[in-house]
């Protein structure tokens, strides 16, 4: 580093080795979770889908939060049909003959790593016996946020019509229909959708308000009728998603986060007032968009739409970031996937700042005011997603305001790729020790 560099990032250096704290067990963050655990909703990112450190890092924080501050549910980037699988299972309700790593292989869809992971296994593990230890009412549930499962949750729509409103399978039927000559390609149907005036949207509407309607039903108001709405909900904002995706600008992102942030409202009003959520998603979701190029884009997150909606409940936007190491991701949309190095960060860039004035893991908490020189500046702070090329790094990094995008951020020096579910786990590190739950 020259000495002109040193200079002038020194005011930066100060202020984050003040801010920062030792992350070196799950103690060490629970000053953390006693800060944001006053609020109704917390959101903890990740810097990419495939990260080792990111997954386990933010179940213990969960974990503390759940135990101690009394969070009741965890949405997640997910599918809603293959996480609730998940939440029936980890609150002792279905499947109960598998354990975390069977009920995870049935994750189907690409990336099919993002949470058929050793870590998330772990963690839904320990969840589920935490889970039933206590009353049915009192356990947490694990639910899928996301917009991609048009196909299976027309068929999870259908199966609860033949059970409980026969007479609307027809309306489910023509939905169906509608959709069959694109062989469940999503892409096929968006091409289709550019070509010719007449697509599914007013079949997937009809759909959806068949589906409320039915669901006011006073007798219905159960987990499975939630599902049931939400899986109409998918369907609808899904068809959104794909129709929107093929104009190639940046209003599919909108719809997404748009529908991902409503059904944290639907989870919310379902669990009651005094319900508490987490959410785990990628930076990009869970950073306020707005403290981000992204605004002058026009582009909207989960994480400043929660902002905006839900003030005074109270809202936390934990960040997580590294400075090098490995990942899992492909090389192509659809691509297997591989573990693919990390190199350092880029020079100029957050994580670069971030390891010259750290160079060891660390919690760093951010406070009221945020005008200080590494806060208030404008950094590219890098977020790898599943598709991944080492060699093409610069486009990697979006430019950020830390103290307007986060709350907190978790820093990590040197990070491994996630574990498949059927890899056994490393010897455990003497700087990590994964602490029991209810202790």
């Amino acid at each position: 580093m020259t000495r002109q560099r040193a200079t002038s990032l020194e005011p930066m250096l100060d202020e984050i080795a003040r801010l920062a704290g030792p992350l070196a067990a799950p103690a060490d963050l629970q000053a953390l979770a006693d800060a944001v655990g006053r609020d109704r909703f917390v959101c903890v990112g990740e810097a990419s889908h495939g990260t080792s450190e990111y997954y386990r890092w933010r179940a213990e924080l969960s974990r503390l939060l759940i135990e101690r501050h009394g969070f009741t549910w965890i949405g997640v980037e997910g599918d809603w049909p293959d996480c609730w699988r998940i939440n029936q299972w980890v609150r002792g309700l279905d499947e109960q003959d598998l354990d975390a790593v069977g009920v995870l292989e049935e994750f189907e869809r690409w990336p099919t790593w993002m949470w058929a992971n050793r870590e998330v296994a772990d963690f839904l593990d320990r969840l589920r016996t935490w889970n039933l230890d206590r009353a049915p009412e009192a356990r947490v549930g694990f639910y899928g946020l996301d917009v991609y499962s048009l196909w299976d949750s027309l068929r999870e729509v259908i199966r609860w019509l033949e059970q409980h409103a026969p007479t609307a399978v027809e309306t489910a039927m023509e939905a169906w229909q509608c959709f069959v000559p694109f062989r469940e390609d999503p892409h096929q149907y968006a091409r289709y959708s550019r070509l010719v005036p007449e697509t599914c949207e007013a079949d997937v509407a009809h759909l959806l308000s068949e589906v409320r309607n039915r669901a006011r039903d006073p007798g219905l108001g159960d987990g499975a009728t939630l599902a049931a709405v939400q899986n109409a909900e998918v369907a609808a904002g899904a068809e959104r998603y794909y129709r929107a995706m093929v104009r190639g600008d940046r209003s599919s992102w909108n719809v997404r986060d748009h529908h991902m942030a409503d059904t944290i409202e639907r989870l919310a009003g379902h669990l009651g007032p005094a319900s508490k959520g987490l959410v785990w998603e990628h930076n990009t979701h869970i950073g306020d968009a707005r403290a981000t190029d992204m605004a002058r884009a026009g582009m909207v997150n989960v994480g400043q739409l929660l902002r905006e909606r839900h003030a005074d409940d109270g809202v936390a936007l934990v960040g997580l970031a590294g400075h090098r190491g490995s990942v899992v991701a492909a090389s192509a949309w659809g691509a297997p996937e591989r573990s693919l190095p990390v190199p350092p960060a880029r020079p100029g860039s957050c994580e670069d700042v971030l390891h010259t004035a750290l160079g060891a893991p660390a919690v760093i908490a951010f406070p009221d005011d945020r005008s200080g020189p590494w806060l208030a500046a404008e950094l590219g702070h890098r977020a790898i997603g599943v598709v991944y090329s080492p060699a093409r790094e610069a486009g990697n990094y979006v430019p950020t305001r830390m103290g307007g995008r986060y709350d907190a951020l978790l820093w990590f020096e040197e990070t491994r790729a996630l574990r498949p579910l059927h890899h056994e786990p490393p010897p455990r590190e003497p700087e990590y020790e994964t602490e029991p739950w209810g202790v």
